[in-house]
């Protein structure tokens, strides 16, 4: 446990000062992305339209099934291949754990959206926020990019950050390919429409269930980093307001901390929203807040989102070297 502490403490160490270098993406495949390929081939391959409810629904827990046993497979083996060559394999385990957490690129692609609304008006803060969130980005007005940015940010660290991180604290690589693939999986074909309601059923349960502590978790990193960038009463806002409004969102996990995030900003976040031409009505989280978020705000969410990590890293340092101590 020790020495997993230690490794993921200098993989987000790493991860926060690399992020995803374009120039090695470009060049090999990243992870996730052959994850989401195979994903794809399950798809295409056992969920054809002719097929029940029910058929697709089996096809579609029976792969997840197999994905996760092939990714803690995977990673045991990794894991032991590595550790039989000594330190540097404890230094390319780093790297491994890096590659698949998210606050560097996440910090880039939010921070961009804040650019674009700057540099090129609405129309750049559209083209930026649609690279990162699913909504009709022609629906939205600078409000709504600034509300979908910071949204984003807050959603990701729980399911980028805090939950890979707390995986493979749990059960080292093998804990950490199988959250990364299941949440790939959920990504992709957890979506609740006529193609994916069945077969995605499963894979969205299941990361419902594997995201539950890292949403609570990333609740105090949020405050943490409220605290840190804003002061006491801010983080007071993001715990309270992440216990009173958390239920208002429709996934039982993203509410906790864009619900945090809402209320250190002192914005309202959520509601209603348009996704492939279909409006989603949903409560406002912290309704009482401004309801006019500005790329002030999405800067301020950036250094909130910056001091949590750093509040994570120094949390998982803390339990490492209690981990020495003890």
């Amino acid at each position: 446990m020790t020495q997993t502490l230690f490794i993921l403490f200098f993989a987000l160490v790493l991860d926060r000062l690399i992020g995803d270098p374009d120039a090695i993406w470009r060049r090999v495949p990243h992870p996730v992305v052959l994850f989401g390929q195979v994903i794809g081939l399950m798809d295409r391959l056992f969920n054809g339209k002719r097929l029940s409810a029910e058929t697709r629904r089996f096809n579609g827990a029976a792969c997840i099934a197999v994905l996760l046993a092939a990714s803690v497979l995977l990673g045991f083996v990794m894991h032991r291949l590595l550790a039989a060559i000594g330190p540097l394999g404890v230094l390319a385990e780093v790297v491994v754990v890096a590659v698949f957490l998210a606050q560097k690129s996440l910090l880039d692609h939010v921070r961009a959206v804040s650019e674009g609304l700057k540099q090129g008006g609405l129309e750049g803060g559209r083209r930026a926020v649609s690279m990162i969130v699913g909504r009709d980005p022609a629906t939205l007005d600078e409000p709504a990019v600034c509300r979908a940015g910071i949204e984003s940010l807050a959603e990701n660290f729980s399911d980028g950050v805090v939950a890979p991180a707390f995986w493979y604290v749990l059960f080292g690589l093998p804990g950490l390919f199988a959250y990364k693939m299941l949440n790939t999986a959920d990504s992709m074909i957890g979506h609740r429409n006529a193609k994916y309601l069945d077969f995605g059923w499963a894979s969205a349960r299941l990361d419902d269930l594997a995201n539950w502590p890292a949403a609570r978790l990333s609740v105090l990193f949020i405050a943490a980093g409220a605290w840190l960038a804003k002061g006491t009463a801010s983080a007071r806002l993001a715990v309270g307001t992440a216990l009173r409004d958390a239920g208002l969102h429709r996934s039982p996990n993203s509410g906790w901390p864009e619900a945090a995030m809402a209320g250190a900003l002192g914005i309202g976040l959520a509601g209603p929203r348009i996704y492939g031409g279909q409006r989603v009505d949903e409560p406002m989280m912290n309704a009482s807040g401004r309801t006019t978020a500005t790329p002030a705000d999405m800067d301020l969410a950036l250094r909130i989102f910056s001091a949590a990590c750093a509040a994570l890293s120094f949390t998982i340092l803390v339990l490492a070297l209690c981990a020495v101590v003890l």
